[in-house]
């Protein structure tokens, strides 16, 4: 690892964080597999230290929620049947919650669908605003307790409940979305404005999710076998989009839209962050004196 060149390092991020399987990056640049892992875990880990270090103390009004289903290793379904256990196999689902204004992916939470996950997303997404907000999330239950516990009745929190029917395809036995034929707004804590009762933005930054991190594809073999890898390549994506990827609408970053940051970051910042993570110093044990 210590032999790669920061320029090399951000090649590799890069193709990770533009949608390619980790094969594929190995086949494109000439690494090694373990090499092109070890990388990503490193990147993670530092993109989420800096995330919660400088993703705090922020002026947003509007706030939505979503949830997006992935799996490791098998899907819940095929747990029981795998030869080899794996730690922590079956669905996973990321939790995020997005700004509607500078579309910044504010907090984010790796867990499964239960109360426990809500509360985490939304302890960690009220730590990190400094003033009162509009809050959307779905119709999933524990957000209710959720967001209860977190913000009380410091919030103006509505909820869009939508109405799916049966996909004509699905029906044939192929994979294909649900079909929304409806939704209700529902208001549930204190005032809040009616027209911006939505979860577009969040749900369209799930595609991009999805669509830019091969571990969400559907129907592939490129899907995580660790959750500690899943995690970290979340972290990293996260850190990605929000600093290095320009908004189509916006034509800034969502950082610089935030005023996180004041510049355009480049995967090489990234690549930097992980070499400064490598130089910190390390803990001294305890001095033992030696015998005589």
């Amino acid at each position: 690892m210590n032999k790669l060149s920061r320029e090399e390092r951000a090649r590799i991020l890069s193709l990770l964080c533009e949608g390619n399987s980790i094969r594929a990056v190995t086949r494109l640049l000439s690494v090694g597999k373990n090499t092109v892992i070890r990388l990503m875990l490193d990147a993670g880990k530092a993109c989420a230290v800096y995330h919660d270090g400088h993703i705090h103390n922020l002026k947003s009004k509007r706030i939505q929620c979503d949830e997006i289903w992935s799996f490791v290793a098998a899907k819940q379904k095929n747990v029981v049947a795998m030869k080899t256990p794996v730690s922590n196999a079956g669905d996973i689902w990321t939790w995020t919650a997005l700004d509607a204004d500078s579309k910044l992916i504010v907090s984010y939470f790796i867990g499964d669908r239960s109360a426990q996950s809500a509360i985490a997303l939304m302890d960690d997404l009220c730590a990190r605003l400094s003033n009162r907000i509009q809050l959307t999330t779905d119709g999933h239950r524990p957000y209710l307790e959720a967001v209860e516990g977190a913000f009380g009745a410091d919030v103006d929190y509505a909820v869009l409940e939508k109405i799916y029917g049966t996909s004509p395809e699905s029906a044939k036995g192929r994979y294909s979305p649900a079909e929304c034929i409806g939704a209700k707004k529902k208001r549930i804590e204190d005032n809040p404005e009616m027209g911006h009762v939505s979860t577009s933005y969040v749900e369209r930054s799930n595609l991009t999710i999805r669509m830019q991190n091969r571990r969400f594809t559907r129907l592939t073999n490129a899907f995580s076998k660790k959750a500690e890898n899943h995690a970290y390549s979340v972290a990293l994506f996260v850190m990605f989009y929000n600093f290095c990827r320009i908004h189509k609408t916006l034509r800034v970053t969502p950082a610089m839209e935030a005023g996180v940051t004041d510049r355009l970051w480049s995967v090489e910042d990234i690549a930097a962050l992980v070499e400064a993570a490598e130089a910190a110093p390390k803990k001294r044990g305890p001095y033992k004196k030696k015998a005589a």
